[in-house]
C-alpha cells in the first residue's frame, strides 16, 4: 500500500514563502544605510525639520535652547558651514529650500507678524526680501538645482496657487 505525503500545515507554507520573498528583496540591491555621524550630529539639536536635500548640502531648521535657526551642512564632509546675517532671533523660518552648489538658500519666515519669502546668497552673505506680486502669503518654497529660478506656494484669497519667479 502505497501512502501519500500530507501537505505541510499552513503556518510553514507561509513561513517558506516568506523566506523565499525575503531572500529576493535581499538580492534586489543595495540597502540604504544611515549616515551615522552625521545623523549624530543632528541628533545633538533638540528638534530639526523641514529638510532640503540638494547636491551634497543639506538645509534644514534646527532648535536649540529654544530658538529656530537655519544650518547648511556639507554632507561630503560632514561639516555645518556659517551662515552670517541669516539666523535672526526674532524671526521664525517655517520652510527653505537650498540650491545644488550651496549658495542660495530661499525660506518662508515669519517676522513682525508678516510672513515673508526671502533669499539668501551665502558667499555674500546677504539677504534680500522677494516680492510676491500679485500679493499673497507664502508657505512653501523650492529652488531649481541651479538656484537661478523659485516655485513657491502662495495663498490668496483662500486658494493656494504656485508662483515661478526667475531670479537674477
Amino acid at each position: 500500500m502505497t501512502r501519500l505525503a500530507k501537505a505541510p500545515p499552513p503556518h510553514l507554507a507561509l513561513l517558506a514563502v516568506a523566506a523565499v520573498v525575503a531572500g529576493i528583496a535581499g538580492c534586489a540591491g543595495e540597502r540604504p544605510r544611515p549616515l551615522v555621524a552625521l545623523n549624530g550630529q543632528l541628533a545633538g539639536e533638540e528638534s530639526s525639520r523641514e529638510p532640503a536635500l540638494a547636491g551634497r548640502w543639506l538645509a534644514l531648521i534646527s532648535t536649540r535652547e529654544g530658538r529656530d535657526r537655519v544650518q547648511l551642512v556639507d554632507v561630503e564632509r560632514n561639516a555645518q558651514l556659517p551662515l552670517p546675517g541669516l539666523n535672526r532671533p526674532d524671526a521664525q523660518v517655517l520652510n527653505l529650500s537650498v540650491d545644488a552648489a550651496g549658495e542660495r538658500l530661499a525660506l518662508v519666515r515669519q517676522l513682525d507678524g508678516r510672513t515673508e519669502l526671502v533669499l539668501y546668497q551665502r558667499s555674500q552673505g546677504s539677504l534680500r526680501l522677494l516680492p510676491i506680486n500679485p500679493a499673497g502669503v507664502p508657505r512653501r518654497v523650492q529652488l531649481r538645482a541651479d538656484g537661478r529660478q523659485l516655485a513657491v506656494e502662495v495663498s490668496r484669497a483662500g486658494l493656494w496657487q504656485i508662483d515661478l519667479l526667475d531670479l537674477p
